[in-house]
């Protein structure tokens, strides 16, 4: 039941963001959803008696984790989502698996290039081609929100490296590092966010309402969750909810929000989660590489949490 209702709340967190962004500034809808998810961590640590990270060496890798696994994707896709639906925003999402292995063969001299997950890339990268409708020029689709979405997700498996470069194995709780991380975040948008945009002159209750729901139950909810199910069956099998996010948000975008569905975007989504899927086939592989010290998160999201699943 926990893992149907992690897929579930971030599935549903594009649809949210698209709530949001009718109403709110892109960085205005991050900072909020930064904002309540953090006070879901923080409300969790005193509960726990979890306290916070020391040393500036480790707020300091926390920064960079903050910015690459929150700040940044999150921006990007609320960005994205002013001109793509959130069905495409989050198939997008799905290949940061395809991203994180790429990366992993450059960065982490442990990983080592498979034929399955080679074939796992070029599987994934055929699936982005058909989801944007290659063969008819990418008419209709806005490939600048769409690289903002594709940004958004390779920032995921960015952050994830680094954190395991930096703070793999410290003493301090996953609990304590994401609560730091996303403080962290929270701190760099509302720095950034009041010199880009300007106060809103109103306050519609539904896209507020939906920045809320984003924040405590799409970020923070969804961490603590996570947190669950990975300490019980394991990083590889926790990561397995990542393949049902874009099944759910397209679900969600097409019923609740009116999205068109042509036959190439369902068709385009499996083609990337069976990519994504041969990409994360060498057990110990994926999991390793996201694990943090915190996926999508976060996701994304430090240690365990980190992989998301989302996002988002």
């Amino acid at each position: 039941m926990r893992f149907a209702a992690l897929a579930v709340v971030w599935g549903f967190s594009f649809l949210l963001i698209k709530v949001g962004t009718s109403a709110y500034a892109p960085f205005q809808v991050t900072f909020g959803r930064l904002l309540f998810g953090t006070l879901v961590l923080v409300a969790a640590m005193a509960v726990r008696r979890a306290g916070l990270p020391r040393g500036a060496r480790t707020w300091a890798h926390l920064a960079v984790a903050a910015f690459f696994l929150n700040a940044l994707p999150f921006s990007l896709f609320a960005y994205a989502e002013l001109t793509i639906p959130s069905t495409l925003a989050g198939i997008c999402n799905a290949t940061s698996p395809l991203w994180g292995m790429a990366l992993s063969l450059v960065a982490l001299s442990e990983d080592r290039p498979t034929r399955r997950r080679v074939a796992g890339l070029g599987v994934g990268f055929l699936g982005v081609l058909t989801v944007l409708g290659a063969w008819q020029g990418f008419s209709g689709v806005d490939m600048t929100g769409t690289a903002m979405a594709l940004l958004a997700s390779l920032s995921y498996p960015v952050g994830w490296i680094y954190v395991r470069r930096t703070l793999a194995g410290r003493g301090e709780s996953h609990l304590s590092l994401t609560g730091a991380q996303l403080m962290l975040a929270t701190a760099q948008l509302a720095v950034v966010t009041p010199l880009l945009t300007s106060l809103p002159e109103a306050f519609p209750v539904l896209p507020l309402l939906a920045v809320v729901a984003l924040g405590a139950l799409g970020t923070g909810f969804a961490m603590l969750v996570q947190y669950g199910i990975v300490a019980e069956v394991g990083p590889t099998t926790g990561q397995m909810v990542t393949y049902f996010i874009p099944v759910i948000a397209t679900a969600a975008g097409v019923t609740l929000l009116d999205e068109p569905l042509t036959w190439n975007t369902p068709v385009g989504a499996l083609i990337v989660l069976a990519g994504a899927a041969l990409t994360q086939s060498r057990a110990g592989a994926a999991p390793r590489a996201s694990r943090t010290a915190p996926r999508s998160s976060p996701p994304s999201r430090t240690g365990r949490t980190a992989r998301r699943g989302r996002s988002t």
